[in-house]
């Protein structure tokens, strides 16, 4: 197939690194652009991330010297691309300005940003879980005036372990969840090397997260009704947010009460019989076992069961019966590939697939 050109606009920053990994020798998409702040434009990649650069491996051949572009120049971010990934780290009026600028020039944008994720007519896409969210895309593009550009947001990482847990038990009637999710210092773009104060530290808040935590699963699990997304009028979702001392993964205890409440072979039955509609595409990035529920009394562990399905999997463990819920168990998931890039990714291969994102 021919492929398509990508651009990744905040390409220095840790989810940028991510993007850039995770599009090594992809199969349908070529990058063929890298954008930053102004202080990094002109200069080579490599020196532009030099002292940054987040991961153990070497910057992929085919980026180190590519030339970083200043995000602010719109016109030669988009000019060979045919969609962009975003992930800058600016205020979010900001944000919403520069990606409904890009998405004016008729360049579709996969957002990791949270700025466009309450727009009612811009879809919070977990893949998996709501696909069918993309069909909104039609009146974005008639708000915007355009005839390809649009906006597709990913939601925050801290809810994707425990959204897709949930998601197949719907039916069932979600009617309260209490979540404490635990989360990695890579979540706030750190390593224990910049950031040694978390070395054998908890901090018990992170500004913002809980409220995306109890807001963002009921756009995800609301309906397409009018040229928006209606929220779902439940569950009641009350969050706590933990940074913890890990790199990578985001852990979540959550506990369940439903309106009917299901029997629990039921729900191990439908953890481990869940696909989307990016599994049955086959897309390049999906899981192929996208839920992973595991016995043993001690899993999921972050070191152990984050890299899952490389990264796109979700982990579950200890279902059991609660006190005061229905139900209680832990999920995992890794907060900058399945939580970042990669749900990024997986959700510009499906628009792809759908016909959403043309070559230009």
């Amino acid at each position: 197939m021919q492929k398509y050109h990508v651009g990744i606009i905040g390409a220095t920053g840790m989810v940028g690194q991510r993007f850039l990994t995770l599009l090594n020798d992809h199969p349908w998409f070529e990058v063929s652009a890298l954008a930053a702040s102004a202080r990094s434009a002109g200069r080579p990649y490599r020196e532009a991330v030099e002292g940054r650069w987040a991961f153990d491996w070497a910057i992929p051949e085919y980026a180190a010297d590519m030339p970083v572009l200043d995000a602010a120049d719109i016109d030669a971010v988009t000019a060979n691309v045919d969609f962009v990934f975003c992930a800058v780290d600016m205020p979010k009026d900001q944000i919403r300005a520069l990606e409904e600028t890009v998405a004016r020039t008729e360049t579709p944008v996969v957002s990791n940003n949270s700025a466009h994720r309450w727009t009612p007519d811009v879809p919070v896409m977990v893949p998996e879980v709501n696909a069918d969210h993309i069909a909104v895309i039609e009146a974005q593009r008639h708000r915007l005036g355009t005839r390809a550009g649009f906006i597709a947001a990913k939601p925050n990482c801290s809810i994707q372990g425990y959204v897709p847990a949930l998601s197949p038990l719907r039916d069932f009637g979600l009617k309260q969840i209490s979540v404490c999710t635990y989360q990695a210092i890579s979540g706030a773009s750190k390593t224990f090397k910049r950031w040694p104060e978390m070395i054998d530290n908890v901090i018990p808040f992170i500004s913002g997260e809980e409220e995306k935590s109890e807001r963002e699963p009921l756009k995800i699990w609301g309906r397409v009704e009018n040229g928006q997304i209606v929220c779902a009028d439940a569950p009641v979702i009350s969050a706590q947010c933990y940074r913890v001392a890990a790199s990578d993964g985001h852990m979540a205890a959550v506990s369940v009460a439903f309106d009917k409440k299901p029997p629990k072979d039921e729900i191990l039955a439908r953890w481990k019989a869940y696909k989307g509609l990016p599994q049955t595409l086959g897309l390049p990035s999906a899981p192929k076992q996208f839920l992973t529920y595991f016995e043993e009394d001690n899993r999921p562990q972050t070191r152990l069961d984050r890299d899952i399905e490389r990264g796109m999997g979700v982990s579950i463990g200890r279902l059991r019966e609660d006190s005061i819920f229905d139900y209680k168990f832990a999920s995992l998931a890794h907060n900058t590939i399945r939580g970042a890039a990669g749900g990024a990714v997986l959700t510009a291969e499906l628009l792809c697939a759908q016909g959403y994102i043309p070559h230009k």
